[in-house]
């Protein structure tokens, strides 16, 4: 496995793998945007929520490969960049309760910001690309995106909990 990386990153043209790399975001994003519009018409729950960083994290693997490897301060700056955008994310996703399930409020303005995100994140990575390496690159939007993640469903939790409260005082008050 580790002669495979090895060969992809010294025998193929970084252009291709940058472009190649903006290709398959693109098509995960749509993808994110497809399911996204499915599950609001299906109800929330906590292990819904929980489930999709859980997921994400198998993708960490990638760093036992000394090509995605990313210095500290590279570590941060993506950290930190991912958590500016899950504010954004925390702030328009919004619950609300149909009978006795929680729903995700459908929001326009959170498709457009996902595809604001993505364009965002296509855009550094190809301006990024002239100075970082590919793999190196692709760990630090890894990282990004994680960083994004964790704390979007955290606020999603704290949300979601919040509504499922509100519903357990009017029930022992009735």
């Amino acid at each position: 496995m580790n002669e495979l990386i090895e060969t992809v990153f010294t025998k193929v043209p970084p252009v291709y793998l940058i472009i190649g790399s903006t290709v398959l975001a693109l098509v995960m994003g749509l993808i994110a945007l497809i399911v996204r519009t499915k599950a609001a018409k299906r109800p929330v729950t906590p292990l819904k929520i929980i489930l999709p960083p859980l997921f994400m994290s198998t993708g960490a693997l990638m760093f036992i490969f000394e090509e995605f490897r990313v210095p500290l301060s590279q570590v941060l700056e993506a950290l930190l960049v991912g958590i500016l955008f899950s504010i954004i994310l925390i702030k328009t996703t919004n619950f609300e309760r149909k009978d006795d399930d929680i729903y995700m409020k459908r929001s326009k303005a959170f498709l457009f910001i996902l595809l604001g995100l993505l364009i965002v994140r296509l855009v550094g990575k190809l301006l990024l690309s002239n100075t970082i390496d590919v793999g190196e690159l692709g760990g630090m939007f890894w990282i990004l995106a994680f960083g994004m993640i964790i704390p979007w469903r955290i606020g999603m939790l704290i949300k979601y909990n919040k509504i499922k409260e509100v519903k357990q005082v009017k029930g022992v008050r009735n």
